[in-house]
């Protein structure tokens, strides 16, 4: 049995398979805003695969070649798997776990509740507000992008775009800069029609500082200008505080499969 790419004008093949995914990741690829898709057949598929940034999702019957083909050649070395939630989520998996073995951890993350409206533009303000003096909140430009690329830290507040052109047209950020180093961002991992889903992070010396409450709080602000949904995933426990912080309301943790050494020989 053979997999398929799904090209943009078949996206509407794949949407009902993921119909109840409450997941901007995967809103962006069926959108044909970012990501690429396949399935076990173009026409009538009942197994998919979405792959976007560091994040594999899956859709209906379990299927080993979906779970394995055209991940390793793609450029990257790690990736997280997400089982769908209903009652395929175990046998998609088991699948991951015999493909990959010692070289895939099970983890749990944070889903954040997606709420329209919920935001307190006096409370966010007030945040950005509380900057420490000598430091400076910016929306990201082309030098502060040029500098996310430069760290590993910071690289995922823009990677997912060609360029600062393609940047400046499609996404958007805040930066905290101290004496023009870049310290601390809150910025689009990736976009879709409606919204983005948020990036953010701190270099490590200035951790504990406020500083990316501050870049949060002024992302979600331009985005409500802007008129689209700030998206919020969560890693972690702290991200979950973070994104309370600012306004959001937890969901549910859910299990992903964390999968590493994918440019080693591990079939």
């Amino acid at each position: 049995m053979s997999i398929y790419k799904i090209e943009k004008e078949n996206m509407e093949k794949i949407a009902p398979l993921f119909a109840g995914w409450d997941e901007s990741l995967i809103w962006s690829c069926l959108q044909g805003c970012m990501g690429e898709a396949w399935a076990d057949s173009i026409s009538h598929p009942v197994s998919a695969r979405i792959l976007l940034a560091d994040f594999c999702f899956f859709a209906g019957k379990a299927n080993q070649k979906l779970v394995t083909e055209e991940i390793k050649n793609q450029v990257r070395e790690f990736v997280i798997m997400v089982p769908p939630m209903d009652e395929t989520g175990e046998a998609w998996a088991q699948e991951i776990e015999q493909a990959y073995g010692e070289n895939c951890k099970r983890v749990e993350r944070y889903a954040i509740k997606k709420e329209p409206g919920i935001f307190d533009k006096k409370h966010l303000q007030q945040i950005v507000e509380s900057l420490p003096e000598g430091f400076e909140v910016k929306q990201i430009d082309e030098d502060i992008f040029a500098k996310t690329r430069k760290f590993p830290w910071s690289v995922d507040f823009t990677s997912q775009f060609a360029d600062y052109e393609d940047y400046r047209r499609r996404g958007l950020g805040a930066a905290v800069v101290f004496q023009g180093e870049l310290l601390s961002g809150a910025s689009s991992y990736t976009v879709y029609r409606e919204g983005i889903e948020i990036e953010i992070g701190t270099r490590e010396d200035y951790r504990r500082k406020g500083l990316a409450s501050v870049c949060g709080a002024r992302l979600i602000l331009e985005c409500m200008k802007r008129e689209l949904y700030p998206s919020w995933d969560a890693q972690n426990l702290w991200s979950v505080k973070l994104a309370e912080k600012l306004g959001y309301h937890f969901d549910r943790a859910y299990p992903a499969y964390e999968v590493y050494h994918l440019k080693n020989d591990i079939f």
